[in-house]
């Protein structure tokens, strides 16, 4: 890719969040560019403070014809599209969106990037039952998928909401009767690797399957504590592969 500014490129992309430090996206995409030979194509990562600064990020990027969107901004988001895809609008989370003639579009590819790396290795014979660690915009995505497969499932945060267990809730037999866990929080993301979300871990089996959407590094304190007691255990960087893929054809629809 020549140099000069990101305006000069004729199809600019981008991951917006905060922090963006550790992201996986535009070294991903713009290996793909240089591999498949999209000429003039990039990919930035636009690390804005609050997502009010969305609308002059895309003022200031004419070019810019797409944007991942990553924590704290799924649900936060919605607000500044122009059209939200009615899946994306019955998950309640964006994390693609399609830039045409200014107009903003959202999207979860979430949903099919979870889909797909859990039915690649969920091996479960028993019906499953799931706990969902966290409540931000990844886990609704998460949430539907389970909601389509008709895997029962409970929510575990910090706090007491209506519905939700928290992580005092979590007793043995909790952990005995859900075989999916899926932690959809950041514990344990770099450079926080020693941390993990509060568990009776000793209760994890080999009839077990952990799920930790965190990719960096490639195995959390959470899937350690797994891997240990024999469960069959899933990183987050299938799911970011399959998502961004995902990402790439709306982008070009």
């Amino acid at each position: 890719m020549g140099e000069g500014s990101i305006n000069d490129k004729s199809a600019l992309f981008g991951l917006i969040g905060f922090p963006l430090s550790h992201s996986f996206s535009k070294k991903y995409f713009n290996a793909k560019f240089d591999k498949e030979g999209y000429s003039g194509h990039y990919y930035e990562l636009f690390p804005i403070e609050s997502i009010e600064k969305l609308p002059k990020l895309v003022a200031t990027h004419p070019n810019l014809m797409g944007l991942n969107v990553t924590i704290p901004y799924k649900e936060a988001v919605l607000p500044f599209l122009d059209k939200i895809n009615d899946e994306a609008k019955r998950i309640g989370a964006v994390n693609t969106i399609r830039i045409k003639a200014g107009k903003l579009e959202g999207f979860n590819t979430d949903v099919y990037g979870f889909e797909v790396s859990l039915s690649e290795k969920m091996n479960i014979t028993v019906a499953p039952q799931a706990l969902v660690l966290g409540t931000g915009g990844a886990s609704k995505a998460v949430a539907f998928v389970f909601d389509k497969l008709g895997i029962p499932f409970r929510f575990v945060s910090r706090s007491k909401k209506s519905g939700h267990l928290t992580y005092e809730d979590l007793t043995p037999d909790t952990i005995a009767n859900h075989s999916i866990i899926v932690n959809t929080t950041p514990l344990g993301m770099t450079p926080n690797i020693d941390t993990k979300p509060a568990l009776p871990y000793d209760s994890i089996t080999s009839g077990h399957l952990l799920y930790d959407l965190v990719y960096n590094p490639e195995t959390t304190s959470f899937l350690r504590e797994g891997i240990k007691r024999g469960a069959t255990t899933i990183n987050g960087l299938r799911m970011l592969h399959l998502q961004a893929e995902k990402a790439w054809l709306l982008w070009n629809q």
